[in-house]
């Protein structure tokens, strides 16, 4: 068992130099903590001096292999070994758990929906005269945050991360959905929901778990011990209205503000103060973000939708939608117009994966293929020159990974929003 106590006396192999790795390792080096190896499946160059000269013999003499959360054991080129002493493996959440009781720890996970949710339960608690810090998946890596005693630490753990926690226990743990996402790395559904679980998992019984309805019966059949709270959508949508936020206020943020607003009861945070505190909270970047207006035009950059449930909460909640779709599809992805087909007029295809797309939209969405961002927003301001109704959307929400043409989803998003700036400002 890993304890503060025999920290210091354990041996450990960094599996993954990333930037959760080398949180780690700088984790290490500042604890006075010398006894640990490291590897990296691309990277031999990084602290060369610490790398084995046989990995399989080291990975069987450490005590505990830190695994990356970018490193999946189906697809690793080192697979064998690594599924050979994967009750081992650990990761930089377990560090966290094992080492820290001076806090209270947040934990968010869930298919869509998770970074928004973090950063309302930040802005909240902070409003509220909180200490918190916000780290994980949402961009810094834990092991480099500095907690300080009576804080609040807000974690936004992937299902990657979680796949191979062991001794994560958090205060309050948020499971906010779950979609068919990841399966190419997880393998399978269950797999996908398995991690997602283990937030649960190590709870004792004054901890709290807020869990989406969908899952009420599977956390009770599992007999786990947090404090079961099922969020009231209904509940929040009464309030909604009040905050004026039109950030908040759409009807896309309810699942989150749900979450958010059962934790403000559970701190006794007064209704007043929740709704005060929420005025003024601004958005996320690439998160339906509405970054441009002009005359009847409204622009969304929406490019964090990597699935078609993603893309379905923006497609749902908006009006004559010119709809920018397309780069890497996620594995067994399916679109599904019901419901909010007649709110997009047409829908423009990028990417390297065009046939996918004409499948998912014929004989529901008229289309036209225009493989980049730069031609779709030409396109869609032809297309629109005698467009009759009043209010026209140009949406990116891609549906899919961006890797076939951009870094990253937030180099797609700043892409839109600089071409369309562009041409709006040369056009319209």
């Amino acid at each position: 068992m890993l304890s503060n106590k025999n920290f210091k006396e354990l041996s450990f192999l960094v599996y993954g130099l990333g930037l959760t790795g080398k949180s780690v390792v700088r984790f290490f080096k500042n604890n006075n903590i010398k006894n640990f190896q490291v590897w990296d499946d691309k990277n031999q160059k990084f602290l060369k001096e610490r790398r084995p000269s046989n990995l399989n013999k080291a990975l069987k003499l450490v005590d505990y292999i830190i695994l990356s959360p970018g490193v999946s054991l189906k697809t690793s080129s080192n697979r064998n070994f690594l599924i050979k002493y994967q009750k081992k493996i650990i990761t930089d959440l377990d560090l966290i758990f094992r080492l820290k009781n001076f806090y209270k720890s947040i934990v968010v996970t869930g298919t869509n929906g998770k970074s928004t949710t973090c950063k309302i339960l930040n802005h909240l608690l902070k409003k509220n005269k909180y200490r918190t810090l916000l780290g994980g998946n949402i961009g810094t890596p834990l092991l480099n945050l500095n907690i300080k005693k009576n804080s609040f630490l807000i974690i936004e753990a992937s299902s990657f991360q979680l796949a191979y926690s062991k001794f994560i226990s958090p205060d309050f743990a948020f499971l906010l959905n779950i979609t068919n996402d990841h399966l190419d790395w997880h393998g399978n559904m269950k797999n996908y929901i398995s991690s997602k679980f283990k937030i649960f998992e190590n709870q004792k019984k004054d901890h709290f778990s807020i869990v989406n309805k969908k899952f009420k019966s599977l956390f009770i059949k599992k007999g786990l011990l947090g404090k079961l709270i099922i969020p009231n959508l209904k509940d929040y949508q009464k309030l909604k209205s009040i905050i004026n936020n039109s950030y908040l206020n759409s009807d896309i943020n309810d699942e989150n503000m749900s979450n958010v607003y059962e934790l403000s009861k559970i701190l006794k945070i007064s209704k007043n103060s929740f709704l005060k505190s929420l005025k003024t909270f601004s958005g996320l970047p690439h998160r339906y973000e509405i970054f441009l207006k002009k005359k009847n035009y409204t622009f969304i950059n929406d490019s964090k939708a990597t699935s078609f449930q993603a893309t379905k909460f923006a497609l749902q909640n908006t009006k004559n939608i010119f709809w920018i779709v397309g780069g890497l599809p996620k594995k067994n992805d399916k679109f599904n117009f019901n419901g909010f087909k007649n709110n997009i007029i047409k829908s423009y295809i990028i990417g390297k994966n065009i046939n996918f797309f004409k499948n998912q939209l014929k004989n529901n969405i008229k289309y036209e293929v225009t493989n980049n961002i730069e031609n779709s927003i030409k396109k869609i301001l032809k297309d629109t020159s005698t467009f009759e109704k009043k209010n026209i959307t140009v949406l990116l929400s891609p549906a899919s990974a961006s890797f076939d043409q951009f870094n990253n989803f937030e180099n797609r998003g700043e892409k839109f929003k600089k071409i369309s700036k562009y041409y709006v400002q040369k056009y319209i």
